[in-house]
């Protein structure tokens, strides 16, 4: 069984500004609840085959190593990542439109095929936690932007 769950905002920052922000893949922490530190495997740009390799929070504060592959690129509009989502396979990935000359339709989407221990976790409460996360991944990505693009306009 798969679920699918997707996130969407606009953002006040124009395609290339929001791509370069979601690109700076050390950023990440920023927005990603569960990244403590993120990197691209032998400082390659991202780009189908890449891997970007993260520091996560584990239990009780602990941290774990996790990695997922680059399946897609097309700047500076759709990236796609895929790996593992505990005992199950995941894929996810951000689709970026322009609204006007100064906002982006930004969208995240997550796919997740279900397996092990994970399918006695009720598909509904899943895919529920996995929206919450992702919706406030978005606004954090939106307000990130959004402060950078009103500091460079004041300057």
């Amino acid at each position: 069984m798969a679920i699918r769950s997707e996130s969407r905002v606009t953002i006040a920052g124009t395609v290339p500004e929001v791509w370069a922000y979601l690109c700076d893949v050390g950023r990440w922490p920023e927005w990603a609840p569960t990244v403590r530190e993120a990197w691209v495997g032998g400082g390659a740009p991202l780009q189908p085959g890449s891997r970007v390799e993260q520091q996560a929070k584990g239990l009780f504060g602990s941290t774990r190593y996790r990695a997922q592959n680059v399946t897609a690129v097309d700047a500076p509009h759709r990236v796609a990542f895929a790996g593992p989502m505990g005992t199950s396979a995941a894929r996810w990935g951000m689709e970026l439109d322009t609204v006007d000359d100064r906002q982006t339709d930004a969208k995240m989407w997550i796919e997740v095929d279900l397996a092990g221990i994970m399918r006695a976790i009720p598909s509904r409460t899943l895919q529920g936690r996995i929206q919450r996360v992702s919706d406030l991944e978005m606004a954090a990505i939106k307000a990130a932007v959004e402060a950078a693009t009103r500091g460079v306009a004041e300057s």
